[in-house]
């Protein structure tokens, strides 16, 4: 089996004051921005949300991503990305973006996605020497992302194993570019 997509969507908004990933960007949900952006990077996506998290769903489903709704989103990115990584187990790894990043652009999404199919441990979309999203992991690390329950997601993970970490170059500046609060929506231009 190939990479399979993470659309991490399982945050609880609590500095943007409403439900931010339903927030209008340009037209649509801000969500659905990041989601058809992972899908025609990476292929079919599956999106972690939270438990009872409707409104979500029916924006995610349409667009054609598997749903996973979770109670491990209330722990947090770590949570979530567990739920996702044990829920598509057979895997060859994982391309790993956020539903608040609205602008993280296609090719960077698939030159990871080709990084990970092409045998690195750990990709990322990198900009002078940042780092940013998305990021992807093989399947040998499957233990260590199933094993995460926190809000730091997987950034300890790729501390760990920094080294073998494959820095995928972008001259896009979507790939840091998230959202937090009304403002920093403002500021990406809605």
């Amino acid at each position: 089996m190939s990479a399979r997509a993470i659309l991490l969507a399982g945050g609880a908004s609590s500095r943007f004051g409403s439900p931010k990933l339903l927030a209008d960007f340009r037209g649509a949900p801000l969500v659905a921005h990041a989601a058809r952006r992972l899908a025609e990077g990476a292929g079919q996506v599956l999106a972690v949300i939270p438990l009872g998290a409707t409104a979500l769903r029916a924006v995610l489903e349409p667009l054609g991503c598997e749903v996973l709704e979770t109670d491990r989103a209330a722990l947090g990115l770590g949570g979530s990305l567990s739920a996702g990584v044990e829920a598509s187990a057979t895997a060859s790894g994982w391309i790993v973006a956020l539903g608040d990043m609205p602008l993280v652009p296609v090719g960077a999404i698939r030159d990871v996605a080709r990084a990970i199919e092409q045998g690195a441990f750990i990709a990322a979309a990198v900009q002078g020497g940042r780092r940013g999203h998305p990021v992807g992991f093989s399947g040998e690390l499957y233990g260590e992302l199933a094993a995460l329950r926190d809000d730091i997601g997987a950034r300890e993970v790729v501390r760990r194993h920094r080294v073998r970490l494959v820095m995928v170059e972008c001259g896009d500046p979507g790939i840091f570019a998230d959202v937090d609060t009304p403002d920093d929506l403002r500021a990406l231009g809605m």
